[in-house]
Parts: structure tokens; sequence; C-alpha cells
């Protein structure tokens, strides 16, 4: 059994916070910078031009990419051969939370009741998913999602026999009602199976997924490429402005479903689709 202390959990978290929140990830800076190079509208080549640059600023001073440094979400795997000592990883993630967005400057979004909306003024509680697996080892995915974007998102218990053009219709439709609000270029994360809550739960995940690495099944990844192109022919374009490039990617997860059923859920997130993870 190896042993982690929840301190250690607190500090990578805290870090994990300003990290992603000031340093835009590779795979997204490199989609970027190949849609600059072959968007065929001007003023939207302008636009992501000056994302660009944006990140670029936020990179050498590290502040932040965007005001709106997002609800921290988590993906945890927690190896079966670990105990965390101390405090739970519950605790000790909110704590990091707490510090990273406090000693960050970061902006605090969340509020305690959804109803009474008042601020708990460190940006907890994070919302927090966890899976156990094999191993001696604590892998830590952060998403900190802003709303712009997630205001935007959608599902439906589509039918059956609605089959793929029935996925690829609700996809393109909810990328279509969104607009230029969620700031495209988007990433769209796209979950498929499971039940409502499990399809959501997917397609906040496949938000995670590096960009550049297509879904591991043939199938899902063509689907990914075959959705990228529909959406992209919108013609919504880098903040709205027109052009060739709404989304920098479509990621799709999956998982088996009931017989009776198709749940399609669409998360959508913006061009900067902050995103860090760390093994303990």
């Amino acid at each position: 059994m190896r042993i982690v202390k929840s301190d250690d959990i607190v500090k990578i978290v805290r870090d994990m916070c300003i990290r992603a929140n000031c340093h835009i990830n590779g795979d997204i800076k490199d989609a970027l910078e190949k849609s600059a190079e072959t968007e065929k509208s001007d003023v939207a080549r302008g636009v992501l031009k000056n994302l660009l640059k944006n990140a670029e600023i936020a990179h050498e001073k590290e502040v932040p990419i965007c005001q709106d440094t997002g609800m921290a979400v988590f993906f945890i795997e927690i190896g079966g051969d670990v105990h965390v000592e101390g405090a739970t990883i519950t605790e000790a993630v909110n704590e990091g939370v707490r510090r990273g967005y406090t000693e960050g400057y970061l902006r605090k979004s969340v509020v305690a009741d959804p109803l009474r909306r008042v601020n708990t003024n460190d940006n907890t509680p994070a919302v927090i998913y966890c899976d156990f697996v094999k191993g001696d080892k604590i892998k830590i995915t952060l998403a900190p999602k802003g709303f712009g974007s997630e205001n935007k998102s959608a599902i439906k218990m589509l039918n059956p026999s609605d089959g793929v053009e029935g996925v690829i219709d609700f996809v393109t439709e909810t990328v279509r009602k969104a607009g230029a609000n969620p700031c495209p270029p988007m990433v769209v994360g796209v979950g498929i199976g499971g039940t409502l809550d499990k399809a959501a739960q997917l397609s906040k995940k496949a938000l995670t997924r590096d960009i550049d690495v297509p879904n591991s099944d043939a199938y899902y990844a063509e689907l990914e490429k075959k959705l990228l192109e529909r959406v992209n022919k919108l013609g919504i374009g880098p903040q709205g402005m027109g052009g060739t490039t709404t989304a920098l990617a479509v990621n799709i997860e999956t998982f088996p479903t009931h017989i009776a059923g198709l749940p399609v859920a669409v998360n959508i997130s913006c061009h900067a689709t902050r995103h860090a993870t760390e093994i303990i």
C-alpha cells in the first residue's frame, strides 16, 4: 500500500488551477496556429491571431487567458493500492482550489446555492468525479469550465432508431444555436450512451482529451471528423465573425446504454478549453 499525504494533493491542485487558467495547452495552441493558416476569411484569420496573442500575453505574464476562470471540474483516477493520509481526497482538492484561486488572483465564480446566489468567495466547492482503478497512483485532471460556453451545452434522449444521423443532427443544431456565445472557435465534447447523467459526464470528460488525439475506436474517430466538417460548414467562425473555423475539434466519449435509449450530451467549450493533468 502506497501512502500519499493529502497536503501533497493540496499543493498539486493549487498549482494546477493557476497553470490551467494562465497557460494554454500545446494542442490548443497548435490548432489555433494551424487554423490561422487555413482560415479563408481575412477577418476570421485576424481574430485567430488575436486569440494567439492573448494566449501569449497570458503565458508571459501568468495572468488568466480569460476573465471567467470557471468552475473547477475534476476527473480523478484513484489506484486501489493508494491510501490518502490526512484529509480526504475531496477535502484536499477543495483546499487546493481555495488556495489556487485565492493566491493566483483568479476570479471566484461559484455561488453556494443556485437560487440564493451568495458567492463562496474561494471558488469552492469543485465538481469532482472519481474512478477507482488498479495501481498505486492518483491521476488528477482539472478542467476549469467557464459558463459562457457551459450555458450553451445541451442533452437529448434520442430514440435508438434515430441512429448516427440523429446524433449528427443534434450536435450540429446545438452548435448552431450556440452561435458566437461560447467564444468560438469551440471544442465540442460529445457524450453518447449510459444514462442522462452519464452522457453529460462523458461530454465534459471528452473536453479533457487533447484535441490532437482521436477516439481510440476507429468508428468514433471517423465520426469526430465528420462532425467537425459539418460544424465548420455552419459558418459561425471565430468569435462569430464568419469563416471556416467554427470549431477546432469534436471529441466523443461513449458508454454502454440501455436497449431502449440513446442519450446524447453536447458540452461546448471555448477556444481556450483549459485542462491540466498530474499523476501522483
